[in-house]
């Protein structure tokens, strides 16, 4: 779950991190408002669900009350990536002498949470990490011990960072501690700045909660805003399915996270772009698939379907009853390509002989189909 920025701020504040003064205003007259509290320089910031709001005109400065209710009046109901603004951070600018990047992520390969630390803050990290990735200091964090206070000077040194370096260092050590503590999946600080007083302050957060710890965080949970979501992805959740909406033509179900990103491996390197991720998780009953086809089919840019099944606790007949069940209400009417194996994979093909369904004996053959059919080439 996506946390807004002033948001992640709150919360990074409770560890002690410190955080510039602000507060959200959903009209212009309110942004006014708190400007003139404030009685300084203001930093106003659209508060939706994406990057890239400076670039789209979501962040401006304002030097006088009048200003801000000026600016404001500008950012909100301003579209950036397709979500329309409707409120708007007002928080005092800080006087920056030093911009860094501070940022913890889940890397699966190591099992570990990974600090990445540069030098390179208030910036698209994303185009550093493609451009320049010797600029970030990567490190796995041992769980058993956290991040302690030596190991966080010590990168805040190798990273080249200047300025406090203690006080960057405990930031760091709280950063961990909130990630932690609220079961984060990515926690960012970017930029961190060090003022022209030499004060440590996190300019700007993100902050994704891991859904499926959100039981344990009711206060956080309630934070969700679905209408801020892409409604297909509320949907989704409504049924208990991982999905996340892309930006391709292939609609795309399998059970088992790797099995899915392997899926959506195969469909790129077929030449195709996937529409979606969407795991339907393991022992799935057809009612299960009927409603993951139901929320696949309801996306206009989904042009073809590739079904990618490996029976294990999921049976590939249960699997193929929702396809048909789809099929007979007029759900599923778009191509549709499938490749099933394990548990009654024989029951499943014979459920579906004779049905409108292209089934293949391998994924790679299988993405290629649904590719080509996508693309006007038929089967």
């Amino acid at each position: 779950m996506n946390l807004h920025e002033y948001q992640a701020k709150e919360l990074l504040a409770r560890y002690g991190i410190p955080v510039p003064p602000g507060r959200v205003a959903y009209t212009a007259d309110e942004a006014k408002a708190i400007a003139s509290e404030y009685g300084d320089t203001v930093v106003i910031k659209a508060q939706v669900h994406t990057g890239g709001r400076g670039k789209a005109g979501g962040v401006k400065l304002a030097k006088t009350p009048e200003e801000a209710r000026e600016k404001a009046s500008q950012i909100l109901g301003l579209n950036i990536r397709g979500f329309v603004t409707k409120k708007v951070l007002v928080g005092k600018a800080v006087d920056i002498a030093k911009e860094y990047y501070a940022g913890l992520i889940l890397d699966r390969v190591t099992q570990r949470v990974v600090l990445m630390l540069s030098k390179e803050g208030g910036v698209d990290i994303e185009e550093v990490a493609a451009e320049r990735p010797q600029a970030i200091l990567k490190y796995p964090i041992n769980p058993a011990t956290g991040l302690r206070p030596f190991e966080a000077r010590e990168l805040v040194k190798q990273a080249g960072l200047e300025g406090n370096l203690g006080k960057l260092a405990g930031v760091l050590v709280q950063l961990y501690q909130a990630y932690v503590g609220v079961d984060a999946s990515t926690a960012e600080i970017n930029p961190l700045v060090v003022t022209a007083q030499g004060e440590v302050v996190a300019a700007d957060a993100k902050i994704v909660l891991d859904d499926n710890a959100l039981y344990r965080h009711p206060d956080l949970s309630r934070l969700r805003e679905a209408e801020a979501e892409h409604p297909l992805e509320v949907e989704a959740s409504n049924y208990g399915f991982a999905y996340v909406k892309l930006e391709g033509s292939v609609g795309i179900i399998g059970n088992g996270a790797g099995l899915v990103m392997y899926t959506l491996d195969l469909v790129n390197r077929s030449g195709g772009k996937p529409a979606n991720f969407l795991d339907i998780g393991g022992g799935a009953k057809a009612d299960v698939v009927y409603n993951a086809i139901k929320v696949v089919c309801k996306d206009p840019d989904v042009k073809g379907i590739f079904i990618n099944i490996f029976g294990g606790i999921t049976r590939a007949d249960e699997v193929a009853k929702g396809v048909i069940q789809a099929m007979n209400d007029g759900i599923l009417t778009k191509p549709v390509a499938m490749r099933v194996a394990g548990t009654a994979e024989e029951e499943a093909k014979k459920l579906l002989e004779g049905k409108p369904v292209y089934m293949y004996p391998s994924s790679i053959e299988a993405a290629k189909a649904i590719v080509e059919m996508v693309n006007g080439g038929g089967r």
